[in-house]
């Protein structure tokens, strides 16, 4: 794991050494260990190394194939590059490492673009090629590695993170309106935009490439794409007996290292059976778990803290354990940090992952995550079963994207937007940007197996890369590697076969109450409840309590709702409420102030809304300061 950034002038213009070094500076937290700066001509790799995977100095990067024809810079691991190296030793490749990264340069030498396929992992890269004076830029299926590009006036850059961008002389820091619609949309962003003017993310499974004195080479395109289905011809208990190997051979798949490696324990199942299996590969395995001071919270919040969960877990895997204990205030103190880090902004409260991933980060160089169950095996059935029965495609959108508005929906918009940035408000239709995540699934003729499928294929896309770009930025803050072993492809491909009555057990019944019951009745159902990821429930039996695979759902949260009503409301105030914030020259202040007071009375839980306001501000204050 690393950090990757570099420049590609197409007119052919000399590469600045100078920029390229400060660009690859700007990241150094990504990659402590070593740098490297590559540069001829119109053409400039920068590398920082994390090394995990062969120590030595035969690692370095930049790395050039024998001819020197090739050179790679890369970010990742792809965990089935000793399968590929013997692959291409068989047919005469030579090799003078022990990295993934000498394998995937190879790769691309004898397959060329078509090496994307082959790869099983997490990887972000950019390959220059002197032959045919080309760049080519690849990011995983899953988007767990991010990427991101400016391409503008015949100058191409790219990087792992914005901030490397933002060091080139070109590029300036502008809020893109649009972006800013989807952000207070959906508290993510749906499209290839961030919130920079005119740099923009690498889609995940996606490819790019283009060639020296060709403007118009540019190119990006989808090379693989999630396929949710239905397949009746294999049984339930042979379905979890595939399942249970598929998930060992997995977790098992991301434990080599020649460093230390922990893993993430709360108290749910996923994270839980991922550190059974490392557990008995490594003794003393390092567990982390971050818990709350409930003194203060109230309601449903007080269920918020999973610490005894994960320390039950522990001494039954026998983890060398720790745990961080956050308390209202602790936000407060790493804003500042924490946005500078994530900068392209995305989903809800994320301050406690970057708590957690610091701690982590005093003892292992990598650690495993549970993310990713949830979105394959259908974790979040309160929000499939609000657009399970429909009249048709249509009717499936508009349900679905009124509930995906989370923080603003369409009809507050004209209050919310100032006057003089509400026409670009008004030309950028969020519901279209929601209906083209969708494009090529939706047909006249669907059944409600099918909606949800659906619904699981656009929040894989949509939800899931959002917390997969974020959790890569706040573990890479701490030069700490964060692994997902259920993005497995062999796994991804196998949860995806899997029918939907098999991962949800009360479909039937919203169906029936959807289509012959008149009246709110399908209320309890968009609760959250102990639905949801019913095979795997079932095969993780055997790593986890009972207790613990017939749980209710929880998520990893603060209680913020109660904080931001209490102890943190002052920070908040005095923030938010300064008529000289920097939000309020893209938002009205009295329709923000109006919501945020909903809250602080208790009419309206806007919990999310006002982080997504704090984290504006401090966006603007840290990237836009003028």
């Amino acid at each position: 794991m690393c950090g990757i950034a570099g420049i590609f002038n197409v007119k052919g213009e000399a590469v600045s050494v100078n920029t390229v070094q400060r660009m690859t500076d700007s990241i150094k937290h990504r990659g402590p260990d070593s740098e490297g700066i590559w540069t001829d001509s119109n053409v400039g790799f920068g590398h920082r190394r994390l090394a995990i995977i062969d120590l030595s100095p035969h690692g370095h990067q930049p790395m050039q194939n024998d001819s020197g024809e090739l050179i790679i810079t890369y970010n990742g691991e792809v965990y089935n590059f000793m399968n590929l190296r013997i692959e291409l030793e068989a047919l005469g490749y030579k090799f003078h490492s022990n990295t993934d990264t000498e394998v995937i340069l190879k790769s691309y030498e004898l397959w060329g673009k078509e090496c994307v396929h082959k790869f099983n992992g997490m990887f972000a890269f950019a390959i220059w090629n002197k032959r045919t004076k080309e760049i080519f830029i690849a990011r995983d299926r899953y988007g767990i590695k991010p990427l991101y590009y400016y391409y503008k006036n015949g100058l191409f850059a790219f990087a792992s993170e914005i901030k490397a961008l933002l060091k080139h002389p070109e590029i300036n820091v502008k809020v893109c309106i649009p972006a800013l619609n989807e952000y207070f949309s959906f508290q993510n962003v749906f499209s290839e935009l961030t919130l920079f003017e005119n740099i923009k993310i690498l889609p995940a499974a996606s490819a790019l490439s283009i060639r020296s004195d060709d403007v118009n080479s540019f190119s990006v395109e989808q090379y693989w794409d999630y396929n949710f289905t239905n397949d009746h011809t294999i049984s339930e208990e042979e379905y979890i007996e595939e399942l249970e190997r598929l998930f060992e051979q997995a977790v098992n798949r991301q434990l080599i290292s020649d460093v230390e490696i922990g893993s993430y324990l709360s108290g749910g199942m996923d994270s839980g059976s991922v550190t059974s299996i490392a557990a008995k590969n490594f003794r003393n395995l390092k567990t982390f778990t971050c818990g709350f001071d409930l003194s203060s919270a109230s309601g449903l919040e007080l269920g918020f803290d999973e610490r005894l969960k994960a320390e039950f877990l522990s001494n039954i895997y026998k983890t060398e354990h720790y745990e961080i204990v956050l308390k209202a205030g602790d936000m407060e103190r790493v804003m500042s940090e924490l946005i500078w880090h994530l900068e392209d902004l995305r989903i809800g409260q994320s301050y406690p992952n970057f708590y957690v991933a610091r701690l982590a980060s005093k003892f292992v160089k990598v650690i495993l995550s549970g993310s990713g169950g949830d979105e394959l095996f259908a974790g979040y059935p309160w929000r499939y079963y609000r657009a399970v029965v429909n009249d048709d495609s249509e009717h499936y959108i508009e349900k679905y994207y009124r509930y995906w508005q989370r923080l603003i929906p369409d009809s507050y918009k004209p209050r919310f937007f100032s006057p003089e940035i509400y026409p670009d408000i008004l030309s950028y239709q969020c519901k279209d940007v929601f209906r083209g995540v969708l494009k090529n699934k939706l047909k006249k003729e669907i059944t409600p197996e099918e909606y949800v499928n659906h619904s699981l294929y656009f929040e894989a896309k949509t939800f899931l890369h959002g917390i997969l770009v974020v959790e890569d930025k706040l573990s890479m803050a701490h030069s700490l590697e964060t692994r997902v072993p259920f993005l497995d492809n062999d796994l991804v491909d196998f949860a995806m076969k899997v029918p939907v009555t098999h991962k949800l057990k009360n479909l039937e019944e919203v169906i029936r109450i959807n289509e012959n019951v008149p009246g709110p009745k399908t209320e309890r159902f968009f609760e959250q409840n102990s639905d949801g990821k019913n095979i795997l429930r079932k095969a993780l039996a055997k790593y986890v309590p009972e207790s613990y695979t017939s749980g209710l759902k929880q998520g990893f949260s603060a209680p913020d709702a109660s904080w931001f009503k209490g102890e943190s409301n002052d920070y908040i105030k005095d923030i938010l409420f300064d008529k000289r914030a920097r939000i309020y020259d893209y938002i009205q202040p009295e329709m923000a102030k109006d919501l945020m007071n909903e809250h602080f009375s208790g009419k309206t839980n806007r919990r999310l809304l006002i982080w997504s306001l704090l984290c504006f501000e401090w966006w603007n204050k840290i990237f836009d300061p003028a």
